[in-house]
């Protein structure tokens, strides 16, 4: 990893250099990438604010950021299983640490996030009102404090998303070079996980719909990893109340 660290400029121009090939003839670009998250998560927004009884000036920015950090996790687990296999051709020929291609792929996933941060920045202006002060979502026990400068603790919970996930890459990479049926089985698992994590859905509304007996179904979302690395960064981007055990 030292040894890609110092090869930095060779994996973030390469990183970049796959966002510019991917888009090359387009005439808007990278912009789709934006559009293509902004749709989704509108989309998703509505309809789980209707099912699910919740008002839509808190619930779409909850959707819209959960699938951000979603997407991003998402690419990063799918894209790790398959870093050294698409690479094998680089890989034999480029004389450097193959944790690169893991770090180029972090990376690039990384770009992807910042395009979709846009989509972030346009919800937020519009619900501004509603989140920067106190408010509650259906099925909250407490009231959440509202957007302070609390949101600046997403930045290091970000950190520590992006350092898990080279390790979890790098891990996912070296076992599916090995076993090539590793992928196909990621990338149907992982949308299973996508309804098991609350994503589109919120902790607070499982007792609402199990007649206050949910608690072992909270019991399932908290073991589910993915959900803490979601919620240490979605919950200060939207003024809600920090629980710290999931930085644990």
């Amino acid at each position: 990893v030292r040894d890609a660290w110092r090869q930095r400029e060779l994996w973030g121009h390469l990183g970049w250099q796959d966002i510019k090939q991917r888009y090359r003839r387009s005439v808007i670009g990278p912009l789709w990438i934006t559009i293509s998250m902004g749709t989704t998560a509108l989309a998703l927004g509505l309809l789980y604010s209707t099912l699910l009884g919740q008002q839509i000036s808190t619930y779409l920015p909850y959707v819209t950021v959960g699938f951000i950090v979603w997407n991003f996790i998402l690419g990063v687990v799918t894209e790790g299983t398959e870093v050294f296999i698409v690479n094998e051709g680089v890989i034999k020929h480029l004389p450097a640490p193959v944790t690169v291609h893991v770090l180029r792929m972090v990376w690039r996933q990384v770009l992807f996030l910042v395009h979709n941060l846009l989509v972030y920045a346009i919800v937020l202006a519009v619900f501004f009102p509603t989140l920067a002060s106190p408010y509650r979502m259906e099925g909250d026990t407490v009231a959440q404090p509202g957007l302070s400068w609390l949101v600046l603790l997403a930045i290091p919970a970000f950190a520590l998303v992006m350092v898990n996930a080279v390790w979890v890459a790098l891990l996912f990479g070296i076992i599916s070079t090995r076993f090539r049926d590793i992928p196909p089985v990621i990338h149907s698992f992982i949308q299973l996980v996508f309804f098991m994590t609350p994503i589109v859905w919120h902790v607070g509304v499982l007792n609402k719909f199990t007649n206050g007996d949910g608690g072992w179904k909270v019991l399932i979302a908290e073991f589910n990893p993915i959900y803490h690395f979601l919620e240490i960064v979605r919950a200060p981007l939207l003024g809600q109340q920090q629980d710290w055990h999931h930085w644990v």
